[in-house]
């Protein structure tokens, strides 16, 4: 019995380990618009790095799966290019938001 807790416990850390939206303040949307300086579209979500006026923000994007089917591939988010996020801050990490949508090469994409 003590062997089958363990294990399921050890099967459950992932999960744990995997954020979600709890940790960012839904009720305050952010509009960020900025030059993208940082790009990772990996598992298990994707991110950038925006550089936007007085402050560079590391934004948490969907999975890469779900980018590229709702339309957004890799070269939309590549270093360099000009991008807008709604996004919500992270209540703990002052330069984290996670995003609602971005606007890309001139498409909205929902992320969530």
């Amino acid at each position: 019995m003590r062997k089958l807790i363990i294990a399921a416990a050890i099967a459950a850390l992932p999960a744990y380990a995997h954020h979600g939206w709890s940790e960012y303040d839904q009720g305050k949307p952010l509009t960020l618009t900025g030059k993208v300086t940082e790009s990772g579209y990996e598992h298990p979500h994707g991110h950038i790095r925006l550089e936007t006026p007085g402050k560079t923000w590391l934004v948490v994007l969907a999975p890469p799966s779900r980018m590229q089917n709702r339309g957004l591939p890799r070269e939309d988010i590549r270093i360099g290019s000009t991008v807008t996020v709604v996004a919500y801050a992270n209540r703990e990490k002052a330069e984290e938001a996670r995003a609602e949508r971005i606007t890309a090469n001139g498409k909205t994409v929902e992320l969530r």
